[in-house]
């Protein structure tokens, strides 16, 4: 007789210990200032003994692949498609194509350099969408190994720092280049990294700034869902030609993270119920990075180098040059 709880129960230590790593961040979070992605991460990088223990690597592997799905997937409860229109369709697209171009900055960059596989990759999505969402969205339909994990790592910290720095030093450049508030939005929106710093950023200038600022990145988060589609697809046909078969190239939960789009757009989900699913979401990718961190070998990040931070540091720059640019020529 099929039992469900046979299956579940012996992940549970190692669930356990990523949401007690996750709830230590959050407070650390909390009372210091700290992004809590990083804070989850360094955590669960500072126990990755736990990793080898027979008690709780079955638990943190579903954390880490499962429960970051889950997260991801939950994001499109945040979204509505009507909510993407508000600086026009033109516009739109010119920040979707520098989404792109960044994206492929990244994969061309990380070629060249020799970096490990799926690096670039993961660093031109990390800088053009959303961050470590991104970074965690994109890794759970890359191939599990050890090079994608360390990339994975070094990623989220680069991000991390860069979308920090980006909070206090955007709104100053865009009071330098003379961006009204509506321009200033949009720029916050079209360059920094993570969702959390543009709403710092934005409001931090004004509400309109900040509501500007917030439409913009979410259109930017938006395109998480298309792209991982094309990647899954792209790492679907590999296999088929190295003869792995994959009975799903599609992954569920971008199905579920579509739905959830196109449900919240016909206003079938209440205002409450968006609230609690988004901190859900914010739940399920701080307790999955925490099982990352702790899946994570330390004396392997120094084979990483410096290059990937480079790349990091140059799609930043790129971004921005670019975001600028479309503030203040077409908003």
């Amino acid at each position: 007789m099929f039992n469900p709880m046979r299956i579940f129960a012996p992940k549970i230590p190692g669930i356990m210990l990523a949401i007690v790593m996750g709830l230590s961040a959050a407070f650390l979070s909390e009372h210091y200032g700290a992004p809590v992605m990083l804070m989850a991460l360094l955590l669960g990088m500072s126990f990755n003994f736990m990793a080898d223990e027979e008690k709780t690597c079955s638990g943190l592997e579903f954390t880490a692949s499962t429960l970051l799905r889950t997260g991801v997937a939950l994001l499109g409860a945040r979204i509505t498609i009507s909510s993407l229109t508000d600086f026009g369709w033109p516009v739109l697209l010119c920040t979707g194509l520098l989404v792109l171009a960044v994206i492929m900055m990244g994969v061309v960059a990380g070629k060249l350099l020799k970096l490990p596989e799926n690096m670039g990759l993961l660093a031109g999505c990390a800088v053009a969408i959303c961050g470590a969402s991104a970074t965690a969205a994109v890794a759970s339909v890359l191939p599990k190994n050890d090079n994608t994990n360390r990339s994975v790592v070094f990623t989220i910290v680069g991000i991390t720092a860069m979308s920090t720095t980006a909070m206090i030093v955007y709104p100053m450049i865009a009071n330098w280049i003379g961006l009204d508030e509506r321009q200033t939005g949009f720029f916050l929106g079209a360059t920094i990294h993570d969702v959390a710093q543009v709403v710092g950023a934005g409001y931090g200038v004004s509400e309109y700034t900040g509501d500007n600022a917030t439409v913009v990145k979410l259109f930017r988060v938006a395109m998480l869902a298309p792209i991982v589609f094309v990647l899954a697809l792209m790492l679907a046909r590999k296999s088929q030609n190295q003869n792995v078969t994959k009975k799903f190239p599609v992954p569920p939960f971008l199905l579920v993270f579509i739905g959830l789009v196109v449900v919240n757009t016909m206003g079938g989900i209440p205002e409450i119920v968006i609230e609690f699913l988004a901190h859900l979401s914010r739940w399920c990718l701080v307790f999955a990075i925490a099982a990352i961190g702790m899946r994570t070998r330390l004396n392997k990040l120094k084979e990483v180098g410096m290059a990937p931070l480079l790349i990091l540091v140059g799609e930043t720059v790129f971004m921005a040059v670019g975001g600028a640019v479309l503030a203040y020529c077409f908003i």
